[in-house]
Formats: structure tokens, sequence, C-alpha cells
């Protein structure tokens, strides 16, 4: 199944989210950053996304008896290359794009709920959260190098360990044609 598709399940999604960043994370690690989504469904979800390569084991322990698995994402076969779009038809494309805007929202809400959670009201500035949209006039190879300028200053953070006051932030692009 072309990831494009694999990924239309909102679940599925999020947890290729909270692998984001190199992280290595077991089932039980991702229920309690996902404590809204049933157990048997990340079991579940986790099998699908293992058997179609997009998690890899790489780690087993006994505990309590079972096999306790470790995972982590491998970001090429979770990308959605130039010939899996091309194949996708306009509904699963709008799909697609509403799972991702969907998980993007249920993120943010998290966010503000975290902050309702402890009494207090969302600080985005203190927290160095921020949405915007700009307009750009450029010609097709003009945004090649916008996109290319974008990726090198991204992946030079992508390569952070963890540790050292950072904190894990999710950094998300979208481009769009205007009009």
């Amino acid at each position: 199944m072309p990831s494009g598709v694999l990924l239309l399940h909102p679940v599925r999604l999020r947890l290729v989210q909270a692998f984001l960043g190199d992280r290595t994370l077991t089932v039980a690690e991702l229920h309690a950053e996902l404590p809204d989504v049933p157990q048997a469904t990340l079991y579940r979800q986790v099998g699908v996304l293992a058997d179609a390569g997009v998690l890899v084991v790489v780690g087993e322990r006994k505990v309590r008896g079972a096999a306790e698995r470790s995972y982590r994402l491998d970001l090429a076969a979770a990308s959605v290359g130039p010939e899996d779009a091309a194949a996708m038809t306009a509904d699963e494309h709008r799909r697609a794009f509403a799972v991702f805007v969907a998980g993007l929202l249920a993120d943010f809400d998290r966010y503000v709920a975290r902050a309702a959670a402890d009494g207090a009201r969302p600080d985005p500035a203190a927290d160095r959260v921020g949405y915007r949209q700009a307009a750009v006039w450029v010609t097709d190879e003009e945004f090649d190098e916008l996109a290319a300028d974008l990726r090198e200053v991204l992946s030079v953070r992508t390569g952070n360990r963890p540790g050292g006051g950072r904190r894990r932030r999710l950094v998300t692009t979208v481009h769009l044609p205007a009009g």
C-alpha cells in the first residue's frame, strides 16, 4: 500500500508523528503519549505500519513473559514520494490532506489542553508556538531554491539529540499555489 494511502488513517498518522525526531518507542511508551487511543488499536496500527516497513523493530526484550518490541520510524518508507502522490486520486489527496490537517489541529488542541489542565492559559510566546502564512511571488525555479533552503535549515536541527534543555517540537510546512 502506498504510504500516502497508508497514512490516511488518523491513528497511523499520529503514530508516525510520535516517532518524528529519530525516536525509538515501545507500544507502552506510545500509549503514554497517546492515552486517548485504546491499547488494542495501538498494537493493531503499529502492526500495520511495521508490516508496511514504515516502522522497524530495533529491539526486543521480555516483559512478564511477553516480547516488548522497540520501534523506529523508517522516514523514507513513511514519505509520500512523487510516484505515490501521482498515483493518488483527487479524493485520496483530499482525504490525506484532511487527515494531515486534523492531526495538526489535534496537536494544537493537546497543547492548549495541557495548559488548561494546569489551570493556566496557553502562552504561545513563552512556548515558542507560532502559526502564520506568507505569500511569495516566485518562479518554479525560485520556489525549488526556497524549498531546498528550508530543507537545509531544518536538516541542521533534525540531527539534534534529546537533552541539554531541548524540547521536541513539530515544524510543519504546507506549500500551495495561491489563486
